[in-house]
């Protein structure tokens, strides 16, 4: 039965870890939310590790910079690991010869990486960490290429799942939404971040680095998006604090006011089962 909590630090006590997400439950993508950081930074001050998990394409060092300009507070975690950490990996074991789909600020991702950008025409596998442009542009304007690429067996390796991030109060799309229209033009796709297990499994050895142990019983996922955040809680059996005011506000929530009977209708319906939430965390 999921409950609702008033203040983080309610439930901080039940648990050693914190795995929590960044962009719509730390930040916007244009400022930081009020009270968010300073809650984690205060359960770290009680004891607790906080490992920020995060889909951005980006390695570690850029997203560090890019929260602390937010607002972010240092205080908040203890490490972070993000889908651009853990996809690297997935680069270097496959083919060397890439068509990268993203934007400049998503080059990062293939640095010091013994891979070969070329047209889609000459690739050997599709890298894609987001759109060229997020702001205009669509999954559709990629299609003719997916379906190309799809028809040549090409391996798409995704650096963000995310469909959608919020950016200010906008909704932007991501990367894992071209990796979905070509996973359903038969195209395979290769994906680290959540919800899969790699990038679990790098922040929880990043927990244990901190720690020494982990209690698995004793690991709370953060977040609050259904297809990776929540998805990857479940299938990690993991407790969960539902950020309900996040990207699937619009489905039961009118302005600041939260319909308790539709949230728990939209959780019904997506099959899932937060043990806790919250509408910001605080």
């Amino acid at each position: 039965m999921i409950s609702r909590i008033s203040e983080f630090r309610d439930i901080t006590a039940r648990y050693d870890i914190a795995l929590c997400d960044v962009w719509g439950v730390l930040h916007n993508g244009v400022a930081a939310f009020p009270g968010a950081g300073e809650a984690l930074a205060a359960a770290r001050a009680r004891g607790m590790t906080v490992v920020l998990i995060t889909n951005s394409p980006r390695p570690s060092p850029g997203v560090i910079a890019q929260i602390r300009g937010l607002g972010v507070p240092d205080e908040a975690y203890d490490r972070i690991v993000t889908s651009g950490d853990v996809t690297r990996a997935l680069i270097a074991a496959g083919p060397k010869k890439i068509y990268f789909i993203g934007s400049d600020r998503d080059l990062p991702l293939i640095e010091g990486l013994n891979v070969q950008m070329v047209s889609c025409e000459e690739a050997d596998a599709i890298v894609c960490a987001g759109f060229f442009d997020d702001e205009s542009e669509t999954p559709e304007d990629y299609r003719a290429t997916l379906k190309t690429a799809a028809a040549r067996k090409l391996p798409l390796i995704c650096a963000n799942p995310d469909l959608v991030v919020e950016r200010g109060h906008r909704l932007i799309p991501c990367a894992g939404a071209i990796a979905k229209l070509y996973g359903e033009l038969g195209g395979e796709t290769r994906i680290a971040g959540k919800p899969h297990k790699p990038i679990y499994r790098a922040a929880l050895t990043e927990a244990k680095a901190v720690r020494g142990s982990v209690d698995f019983s004793r690991v709370l996922a953060i977040g609050d998006g259904m297809p990776t955040d929540v998805r990857g809680a479940i299938d990690s059996g993991l407790d969960l604090l539902y950020i309900s005011a996040g990207i699937h506000a619009k489905d039961y929530m009118t302005g600041e006011k939260t319909d308790e009977s539709k949230l728990k209708a939209f959780l019904k319906a997506e099959g899932a089962s937060p043990k806790w939430w919250m509408p910001r965390l605080a």
